[in-house]
């Protein structure tokens, strides 16, 4: 299955290598996203990952990115740009 959701296997490997730390697992994740092919939801591959790894590796950093890719993006203040700044002006 990783062979599928993983192809270049950066999961797989940043499961085996020894002191792993979230920032390392962060950037092998950034790499493994920017290869995921267009029209492939990117969730149902983490997902898969997450069933293959992430239960015997519940505490591994690459987990916890993992679960965190999964979650919505988090709401952060007004939404900026040009448009907003039109509207707001217009009032």
């Amino acid at each position: 299955m990783s062979e599928t959701n993983d192809p270049k296997g950066l999961i797989r490997e940043s499961y085996r290598m020894d002191n792993m730390n979230a920032p390392e697992c962060r950037s092998i994740f950034l790499d493994w996203a920017i290869s995921v092919p267009g029209g492939v939801e990117p969730s149902d591959w983490i997902t898969a990952l997450l069933d293959e790894y992430g239960g015997d590796n519940p505490d591994h950093p690459m987990t916890i990115v993992l679960r965190e890719a999964l979650k919505p993006p988090a709401r952060t203040g007004r939404r900026g740009g040009a448009r907003s700044r039109r509207r707001e002006s217009q009032t």
